[in-house]
């Protein structure tokens, strides 16, 4: 098992702003959005714990006390007018509020691994996808072409290109990418990854299907989804056991790890995008703690800097 820090000071030397300068070049920049999964709707939700979770950690919404939450659904794109076809991966934002007010998040995308391992990787990544686009490479020739001087990128580019379209914000698996640390009241640690399950199951389209779609077909479901019942989705903590690392979002753990129920996250009704919202994945509370993932580390900073620009109007 790699070393488990509690420290949450960045470990990179990188601006942030570079980072999120980076981004704005892929496709411009939008004042008002955010930098990355720009196009999303907001909603409403309820989590209600298994209680399981009391074994392996303090947190207050992993006990046995349901809690509000707000929920924002997104495409990946940083181009917030871009159709949801064309957006293949798609993103599940939750913040948790406890009952003395603070909030904790959970950002979680429909693949299961990161394409950098490092915040210099992740900006010579975006450098070299934006390069690469002013030129005539195709989706999957761009891909070919960033694997072959960033093998970390592969496993996360493989799982892009097997997704289909959704047909449901509300029926796809989403992952939260980074391990974590859960902290029990003995102090005992624990490695965890978390994942948002469909109580529906995965759904998808074909690309025809998809390909007659409006282009915010997927907020337009879940409207009409609400009218007749919630979104439901079963938060899942996968136990990292020793070897596993955790300072790497770019490699999934092996697929027999145990898998914990924490409770289901009840998804109600759309409201409109709360202005300060910010959804930044370091946000924790008692009993969790960062695990010595780089990127992970680096996104409190990134997401400030985003969010900064945003409030802004730039």
């Amino acid at each position: 098992m790699n070393k488990l820090e509690s420290e949450s000071e960045h470990s990179s030397s990188l601006p942030a702003a570079e980072a999120v300068d980076a981004i704005e070049n892929l496709s411009g920049v939008h004042p008002g959005y955010r930098r990355a999964h720009a196009a999303g709707v907001c909603c409403r939700g309820l989590f209600r714990p298994s209680g399981l979770g009391k074994e392996f950690t303090e947190a207050g919404h992993l006990q046995e006390q349901q809690v509000n939450a707000v929920v924002r659904f997104s495409g990946s794109s940083t181009d917030p007018v871009l159709a949801d076809l064309l957006s293949p991966a798609k993103g599940l934002a939750v913040q948790f509020v406890l009952p003395d007010g603070e909030v904790t998040n959970l950002v979680g995308v429909t693949v299961p691994v990161f394409f950098a391992r490092t915040p210099e990787s992740f900006i010579d990544i975006v450098h070299m996808a934006h390069r690469l686009r002013t030129g005539t490479l195709g989706p999957i020739e761009l891909m070919k072409e960033i694997v072959s001087h960033f093998s970390e990128s592969k496993e996360a580019l493989l799982a892009v290109r097997r997704l289909k379209p959704p047909a449901s914000y509300a029926e796809c698996h989403y992952y939260c990418i980074h391990a974590y640390v859960l902290v029990n009241a003995e102090g005992r640690q624990q490695p965890v990854r978390f994942e948002w399950v469909p109580e529906t199951g995965v759904r998808t389209l074909t690309l025809e299907e998809a390909a007659q779609q409006p282009d915010r077909y997927l907020e337009d479901e879940l409207e009409l989804r609400f009218k007749d019942e919630p979104a439901i989705f079963q938060l899942v903590a996968v136990l990292g056991e020793e070897g596993d690392a955790t300072d790497d979002p770019t490699h999934a753990w092996p697929g027999d790890r145990r898998r914990i129920d924490l409770g289901r996250l009840h998804i109600s009704e759309i409201i409109p995008d709360p202005k300060d919202l910010l959804m930044d994945p370091t946000a924790l509370t008692t009993g969790m703690l960062l695990s010595d993932d780089p990127i992970l580390k680096f996104r409190s900073a990134t997401y400030a800097e985003s969010y900064g620009r945003r409030i802004e109007g730039r």
